[in-house]
C-alpha cells in the first residue's frame, strides 16, 4: 500500500495503472491525486479498503475492479475538429453504476433524433418540466422527439418560473401538483428540460414522487452539460444555505443537444466555464493547459472546441461518480471553490449572482488560502487568476460579503462533519487537491480578510 506522511490508520488507497502512475490516499482527509488525464475512461483502478474500519467498509461503495467503457480523447493545442459528415451522431459517455449505468449523449441536432430519448421512456406518461425561458425554445422540439413515430405516449408539461431564487419548495410543489393532476403513473418519465435549477428540482421531483419514478436530463446551459445532469445529485434551496434539501438519484440517460448553447446569453455561458475549469484544477492538467490555449475558441461558441470540452468535463465527473456516487470522500473534490461561492449565492440573495460566477471566485479564494498554507506554489494562483479573467469571470466576491457573513453561511455548509468545516484545496501541482478540515484556521481568517472589507 502506498506510503504517506499524512495517511491516518484507516485509509482508502486508489492504485492505477495507467501510464505508470500509482495513486494514491483517499483518507479522512482525502489527498487526491489521479491518473493521468489522457487515461480517463480507461484506467484500471483496484481499490482496497482497511477491513478494521467498519464505518468504511459500510460507507464507501466497494468496488475492486472498475474500468470506464469510453476512451479518452488525446489532448492536443488544438481542439479536435468536428467532421460534417455526421454531424448528429452522439459522442456517448457511460457513467458506470452497475444496473444504473446510464449514458450522456453530446452532440449536434440530437433533439432531432426521436430514438435517442424514446428508448429511454418506459411508461406510456411523460411529463417536461422547463422554465419560461425555455419552454418557448425547445419545449415543442422536446414533445416531438418523444412522440414523433410513438403515438402511444402522452407528454404533460409544466413552466415554472425561470431563477436560482425560484428553486424552493413553492416552485417543486408546482411539479407535483401537475404530476397528481395529469395522474401519472410509476411508469412515467419525468424530463427536466433546461439548466441546473430545473435539472435539480425535476429530478428531486422524480425522486420524490411515488416514491421514485424515471427521469431524463436534457441540459440547456453549459453549466448543466459539463456538470450538474450528471452525477444523480437533485434538490433545492433552503433560505439558509444553497441545496440543503435534496436526494442523490441518478437519470436513465443525459442528452446533450449542443446546439441549445447557440440561444444561451453570453453572462451565462461564461458562467458555466467556471465548471469547465474546475475539473483542470483538481484532476486533469492536461485538460487544464488545453483550456489555456482554448478559452477564446470556448467564448465564441466553437462547436467542436465545445462539444471536446463538454466530453471531457463528462468524463471526469463521471469517473469520480462511479468510485464515489454518495460523495462519502473523493467525489467531494468536484466541489472546488464552491464552499466559498454557495456563502456568495446565500449572502447576496439567490440569483444575484449566477452559480459559476460565485464558483469562480470561490475558486480564488480556496487557490489563495492553498497559497497561504505553503501547499501550491505561486505560478499556480496566477495561472488561475489568468483563465478566469480571460474566460470573463469574476476574481473576487462581491462587496458586500462581509467575513461574518461567509463565517455565517459556512458554518451550515453540507461538508460540515462533527463541528468541522472540510474545504477543498489544492495541493502539490497542478490536478491535485485535498478534501480536509486538517489545515490551519488562521490561513482561512486570513483570506476572508483579504477578500473582505469587513
Amino acid at each position: 500500500m502506498a506510503s504517506s506522511s499524512f495517511c491516518p490508520k484507516h485509509a482508502l488507497t486508489l492504485f492505477t495503472s495507467t501510464n505508470n502512475r500509482r495513486n494514491r490516499v483517499i483518507s479522512p482527509e482525502f489527498f487526491v491525486r489521479f491518473p493521468a488525464s489522457g487515461s480517463l475512461g480507461s484506467s484500471r483502478c483496484v481499490v482496497s479498503i482497511d477491513s478494521s474500519d467498519s464505518n468504511n467498509n459500510n460507507n464507501v461503495k466497494h468496488r475492486l475492479m472498475a474500468s470506464g467503457s469510453s476512451a479518452a480523447a488525446p489532448v492536443m493545442d488544438q481542439f479536435p475538429t468536428q467532421t460534417t459528415s455526421s454531424p448528429a451522431v452522439p459522442t456517448t459517455v457511460d457513467v458506470d453504476l452497475g444496473n444504473r449505468s446510464y449514458p450522456i449523449y453530446i452532440g449536434s441536432r440530437l433533439l432531432d433524433q426521436p430514438e435517442l430519448l424514446q428508448r429511454h421512456v418506459h411508461g406510456k406518461q411523460v411529463l417536461v418540466v422547463t422554465n419560461t425561458t425555455i419552454a418557448p425554445l425547445y419545449l415543442d422540439k422536446t414533445i416531438h422527439a418523444l412522440t414523433d413515430g410513438n403515438p402511444n405516449v402522452k407528454v404533460e408539461s409544466v413552466i415554472l418560473p425561470d431563477g436560482e431564487q425560484f428553486k424552493n419548495m413553492d416552485t417543486l410543489m408546482k411539479v407535483f401538483d401537475k404530476a397528481i393532476e395529469s395522474r401519472m403513473d410509476r411508469r412515467c418519465t419525468f424530463v427536466a428540460l433546461g439548466g441546473g435549477v430545473i435539472g435539480d428540482m425535476c429530478g428531486y421531483a422524480a425522486a420524490s414522487y411515488l416514491r421514485g419514478v424515471n427521469f431524463i436530463q436534457i441540459p440547456t446551459t453549459v453549466m448543466a452539460q459539463v456538470d450538474s445532469s450528471v452525477g444523480g445529485k437533485t434538490g433545492i434551496n433552503h433560505r439558509l444555505g444553497k441545496n440543503l434539501i435534496g436526494a442523490f438519484y441518478q437519470p436513465q440517460c443525459v442528452l446533450i443537444d449542443t446546439d441549445t448553447l447557440n440561444t444561451l446569453p453570453d453572462r451565462e455561458l461564461a458562467s458555466g466555464l467556471a465548471e469547465v475549469i474546475k475539473y483542470g484544477l483538481i484532476r486533469d492538467a492536461e485538460f487544464f493547459e488545453w483550456q489555456e490555449k482554448n478559452m477564446e475558441a470556448l467564448l465564441a461558441r466553437d462547436p467542436s472546441a465545445f462539444t471536446y470540452a463538454i466530453k471531457r468535463s463528462c468524463e471526469n465527473k463521471a469517473e469520480v461518480v462511479s468510485l464515489d456516487e454518495k460523495e462519502s470522500g473523493l467525489r467531494a473534490t468536484l466541489n472546488l471553490g464552491h464552499t466559498f461561492g454557495h456563502a456568495i449565492e446565500t449572502g447576496v440573495g439567490y440569483g444575484q449572482w449566477f452559480h459559476g460566477e460565485a464558483v469562480a471566485a470561490g475558486t480564488v479564494m480556496a487557490v489563495d488560502m492553498s497559497y497561504r498554507l505553503g501547499w501550491i506554489d505561486d505560478s499556480i494562483v496566477k495561472r488561475v487568476h489568468k483563465i478566469l479573467v480571460k474566460a470573463k469571470l469574476p476574481t473576487a466576491p462581491p462587496e458586500t460579503m462581509t467575513v461574518d457573513v461567509f463565517k455565517s453561511v459556512m458554518a451550515v455548509d453540507k461538508k460540515v462533519a462533527d463541528g468541522l468545516l472540510r474545504l477543498i484545496l489544492l495541493k502539490g501541482p497542478l490536478g491535485n487537491c485535498v478534501f480536509t478540515s486538517d489545515y490551519d484556521k488562521k490561513a482561512l481568517d486570513d483570506t476572508l480578510h483579504a477578500f473582505c472589507k469587513s
